[in-house]
C-alpha cells in the first residue's frame, strides 16, 4: 500500500509555494513523524512530516513549485525497515571474520558506488553546491554512508577558498594579460527570490505607496529597566526558567499606550476606521529566510513571564521553519528590535494594514542632562512610524510618551498610570 505525500493546506490565502529541499532521498526508508521536505510559501518556510513509514518515491524535485494539495511522493508501507535495509548491500553482505580473505574485487567495487559523495547528492545538497561553487568531491560527508549533505556543502563554504582552483580538463589556451575577459560568474551570483521575500518587498513597497507614513522619535533612559531586571533576574528564571529580557517590558509598555491612546490601536478599511478592543502585538523575528512578525496574543491578560515564554517560542518555531499561518495573523501593533544588530536609529516601516511599528534600538551610553546635572545614562532611541492618515501628531507623540514613562518608571505598568 502507498500512501500520497501531499501538500497540506496552509490558509485560505495561500494556494502555492516552492519545495525548497527534499531532506530524504529517493528510495529511501522514513519513520513516522521524520521531517521530508521544506516548503517556501509567500508568507511561512515550513516543513512537513511523514505521516507513515515506508520507502518514499520522490515525484516532484526540489525548487519546483508545487500546488495546495498536489503529490509530491508517495510512501511504500509494505516495505519495513528491515526489508529495505536487506536491499543494500551492506545488509546482504555477512560482516567479515578476521580470518576471512579480504572482499573481491566485484564487491569493493559495490560498496565503492554505494558511498560515492558525488553521485549521491541529494536535490538539496546540488543546489547548495552551484550556488556556492563548492566542489562536492573535496567535502568530507556527514551523512549514512559518507554522503554528502546540504549543512556540509554550507559548512565547505564558509571556510577559507584554497588557493589554487582545481585544474580543469580541457583548460582553454591563456589569452593575452590586457585582453583578459572579466569573469562575470567570480564577481557575482544570481538565484530566484524565494516567496516570502517576494512577500516581504511587496508589502513593504504597498506599505509606503498607501500609507501617509511619518516617523517620530525619542529616547528612554533605560537605567529603571536595567536596575529592575538586576534585582530580580535570578528569582525569575528560579521560577519561571527562563530569563526577564527587555522585549517583555515594551510589550506591557505598548500595550499601556494602546490603552491610553486607542487611537493608534486602529485601522483603516475602505472609508471606514476600525477601532480594535484587544492587544495582540507583533514582534519581528528574523530568520535566513526573511522577517517574520509572529503575535503575541491578549498581551493586556498576560505577565511577563507568559509574554517571554511565547517571544521564545515563537523564536525558535520561525528559524525551525515550524510556523503556523495563523501565529502570523491578526497583529494591532508591531515592534521591531533593530538595536540586537547594533542599529542605532532607524525610521521602521509599517506591517500595513496595521497603523504604526515601534522600532527599538542600541541601548548606548551617554551623557545626559539630569536634574541640573551632566551624568552618564544607558539610553535608547525609540522610533515611532505610523500612517498620519489615522493618527495625528498629538496623537502619536502622546503614545510614544506614554511608552518613555512606562520604561523610565515600570511600576507605571503595574499601577496602569
Amino acid at each position: 500500500m502507498a500512501t500520497e505525500v501531499k501538500i497540506p493546506a496552509m490558509g485560505e490565502s495561500i494556494s502555492s509555494g516552492i519545495l525548497a529541499a527534499w531532506h530524504v532521498n529517493d528510495g529511501d526508508y522514513v519513520e513516522k513523524d521524520q521531517p521530508l521536505y521544506e516548503l517556501e510559501t509567500d508568507k511561512i518556510t515550513s516543513e512537513a512530516a511523514a505521516e507513515v513509514a515506508g520507502v518514499i518515491s520522490i515525484q516532484v524535485a526540489a525548487d519546483e513549485e508545487v500546488d495546495i494539495g498536489q503529490v509530491v511522493a508517495t510512501i511504500d508501507e509494505s516495505a519495513t525497515g528491515s526489508a529495505a535495509k536487506a536491499e543494500t548491500p551492506e545488509a546482504t553482505a555477512p560482516a567479515p571474520k578476521a580470518s576471512e580473505a579480504p572482499k573481491t574485487e566485484a564487491v569493493a567495487a559495490t560498496l565503492e558506488s554505494k558511498v560515492d559523495p558525488v553521485a549521491t547528492l541529494s536535490p538539496a545538497a546540488r543546489k547548495a553546491a552551484e550556488e556556492t561553487g563548492v566542489n562536492p568531491a573535496e567535502v568530507a560527508g556527514s551523512g549514512k554512508d559518507g554522503r554528502v549533505t546540504k549543512s556540509d556543502i554550507l559548512e565547505a563554504a564558509k571556510a577559507p577558498t584554497p588557493a589554487a582552483p582545481a585544474a580543469k580538463p580541457t583548460p582553454a589556451p591563456a589569452a593575452p594579460a590586457k585582453a583578459a575577459p572579466v569573469n562575470q560568474g567570480e564577481r557575482e551570483s544570481r538565484k530566484k527570490m524565494s516567496p516570502l521575500r517576494r512577500k516581504i518587498a511587496e508589502r513593504l513597497v504597498q506599505a509606503t505607496q498607501e500609507a501617509a507614513m511619518l516617523t517620530t522619535f525619542n529616547e528612554v533612559d533605560m537605567s529603571a529597566v536595567m536596575k529592575l531586571r538586576k534585582q530580580h533576574q535570578e528569582k525569575f528564571v528560579e521560577r519561571h526558567g527562563i530569563k526577564l529580557g527587555f522585549m517583555s517590558f515594551f510589550t506591557k509598555a505598548v500595550t499601556h499606550a494602546l490603552q491610553a491612546v486607542p487611537q493608534v490601536n486602529a485601522r483603516i478599511e475602505g472609508n471606514e476606521i476600525v477601532t480594535q478592543h484587544f492587544y495582540d502585538i507583533g514582534v519581528a523575528v528574523g530568520t535566513d529566510k526573511g522577517l517574520m512578525v509572529p503575535t503575541l496574543r491578549d498581551c493586556d491578560q498576560k505577565g511577563f513571564a507568559e509574554i517571554e515564554g511565547d517571544i521564545l517560542n515563537y523564536a525558535k518555531l520561525a528559524r525551525d521553519g515550524k510556523i503556523q499561518m495563523s501565529d502570523l495573523e491578526g497583529g494591532v501593533f508591531t515592534i521591531s528590535n533593530g538595536g540586537i544588530y547594533g542599529s542605532m536609529l532607524s525610521t521602521p516601516i509599517i506591517n500595513y494594514p496595521q497603523p504604526a511599528i515601534l522600532g527599538l534600538h542600541n541601548i548606548t551610553e551617554r551623557a545626559v542632562v539630569v536634574n541640573k546635572e551632566i551624568v552618564i545614562r544607558p539610553m535608547m532611541y525609540l522610533a515611532l512610524s505610523y500612517d498620519h492618515r489615522l493618527i495625528d501628531g498629538k496623537e502619536a507623540v502622546t503614545f510614544l510618551v506614554k511608552v518613555k514613562e512606562a520604561i523610565e518608571d515600570p511600576s507605571r505598568l503595574l499601577f496602569g498610570i
